[in-house]
């Protein structure tokens, strides 16, 4: 996973001019124009013609390749324009984040994704054009938004403050909760649409994702496995190894003792793991101990 990240990487450091740049912008717009038409055709001819429909592209409708994105995920005007909002800051931040040309591969290979297995299901499971959409393709790109920035905060219907990554956990269980009401119902090839249409995300970030784990992992194993320091039983034990060795202080970084330099000034760092003592040239200018 981390040589195909590397890969990607190095396509669009390649090739800077790929993309189209303000993508979510057009993505937006295409959205708030077929919202628009849909409201005045009532009979639903117009929106019926864009939605993806396997039999239908093959039967040379191939422009529903690409409509299904520019599909309102709501009829309600506040929520449409809520979402859409939302989605063109999350996209326009990533495409900061990442540059046109990343953020514009995400977008097209989350596409890909849904149309292959849009193809397939449609053709295998003869279940028409209503269950593919551009939802769990935006979705996917909120999981990265808050990969990128957990700690950012958003106003939840504008006047409740919530971190990303709580809004992440939600909507986690929203897809999960559509994978599990396709399961209920028996039917497999619909539970994974969800899941191939965000494959995007583990496969631009799934480095980013398993570094996260790894580090959380080794956080706590660090935690669990660092003992507290028995000050007074070290420093006793310190002080019973000097009558050996004919000196009280040494320092830990240049070696000098207060029996060679009985003139310098010699502390301890109490932020350095166990017992150590240091010159007054190094108490302040060494590298703390963590063993």
């Amino acid at each position: 996973m981390k040589k195909l990240s590397t890969s990607i990487d190095r396509f669009c450091a390649k090739h800077p001019n790929f993309g189209i740049r303000n993508l979510m912008l057009f993505i937006v717009i295409g959205n708030i124009i077929v919202f628009l038409f849909s409201m005045m055709d009532k009979s639903g001819y117009f929106l019926s013609y864009l939605l993806f429909n396997p039999q239908l592209i093959l039967k040379g409708q191939v422009w529903r390749l690409l409509t299904f994105v520019f599909v309102p995920e709501s009829t309600n005007l506040i929520m449409l324009a809520i979402t859409l909002y939302f989605y063109y800051f999350i996209g326009n931040t990533l495409e900061r984040q990442w540059g046109t040309a990343k953020f514009t591969l995400y977008y097209i290979c989350g596409i890909i994704c849904t149309v292959v297995y849009g193809m397939i299901v449609g053709l295998l499971g003869n279940v028409g054009y209503f269950a593919m959409g551009s939802s769990y393709i935006n979705l996917s790109m909120f999981f990265v938004f808050a990969t990128f920035f957990p700690e950012s905060r958003v106003l939840l219907f504008f006047f409740i403050p919530i971190k990303i990554k709580w809004l992440a956990y939600l909507n986690a269980a929203y897809f999960a909760l559509g994978v599990i009401s396709y399961l209920m119902v028996g039917n497999v090839l619909l539970a994974l649409v969800p899941i191939i249409a965000i494959l995007n995300y583990f496969i631009f970030c799934g480095d980013m994702l398993l570094d996260s784990i790894s580090s959380l992992r080794r956080r706590s194993n660090r935690r669990r496995n660092s003992n507290v320091v028995d000050f007074k039983k070290a420093a006793k034990q310190a002080y019973s190894e000097t009558q050996i060795k004919g000196y009280t202080r040494k320092c830990s970084v240049c070696g000098r003792t207060d029996t060679d330099y009985p003139d310098l000034e010699f502390r301890y760092c109490s932020r350095c793991e166990g017992y150590h003592c240091f010159c007054e040239d190094h108490i302040g200018n060494h590298i703390h101990f963590t063993e």
